[in-house]
């Protein structure tokens, strides 16, 4: 069913990068000892937003309720982990919290990660939806080597790095990266 949704709304390509990162969420659960099913469930329809249109999905989350902040206002494609949350919930039945949560936060991760959170945020970096090689995939798979939070904190620093490049710095993505490395520093 999932597939047939995408196909309806030309978003194949969507639904290819979907079906690797569903894969890969598995995997990463089977690994890291959470749910697989739900890991899959999660990276399945992590972007089952994607069918709406950038310049549509300001419309649409105020139309599904959906609370905006002034980063998704000014750069609308972020709004698509949200819409997916409530398409997951309302079309396809999914009532689980911590596959929605993750859903909704694939993209920015947030401030108080699950590990079901961090499991579909690195599958998704993985997975990478453009072409060619991810420039950060090296240093998030050695990170992966030491835990999938070290992966995590690894893409998220790449992008804090580069901050000044991005469209907008999430606060999502801001709380993530300091939780994360508040947690890390634990560790160490």
């Amino acid at each position: 069913m999932v597939e047939k949704v995408f196909k309806r709304y030309n978003c194949e390509h969507i639904f290819e990068h979907s079906l690797k990162v569903a894969l890969m969420a598995k995997k990463l659960a089977v690994r890291f000892n959470s749910d697989p099913e739900k890991a899959y469930e999660s990276g399945l329809l992590h972007d089952i937003g994607g069918i709406v249109p950038n310049n549509q999905r300001v419309k649409v989350a105020q139309e599904l309720g959906i609370v905006l902040i002034p980063e998704e206002h000014e750069f609308p494609m972020i709004i698509h982990q949200k819409i997916s949350k409530v398409i997951s919930e309302q079309s396809f039945g999914i009532y689980d919290d911590s596959t929605l949560q993750a859903i909704e936060c694939h993209t920015t991760l947030r401030g108080t990660p699950t590990l079901q959170d961090h499991i579909l945020f690195v599958a998704d970096k993985i997975e990478w939806d453009q072409s060619g090689t991810p420039p950060y995939i090296q240093e998030l798979l050695k990170a992966l080597d030491v835990s999938i939070y070290h992966a995590s904190f690894s893409y998220i620093k790449y992008l804090m790095d580069r901050k000044h490049s991005l469209k907008v710095v999430h606060p999502w993505l801001i709380d993530a990266h300091s939780h994360l490395e508040k947690v890390l520093n634990k560790q160490i």
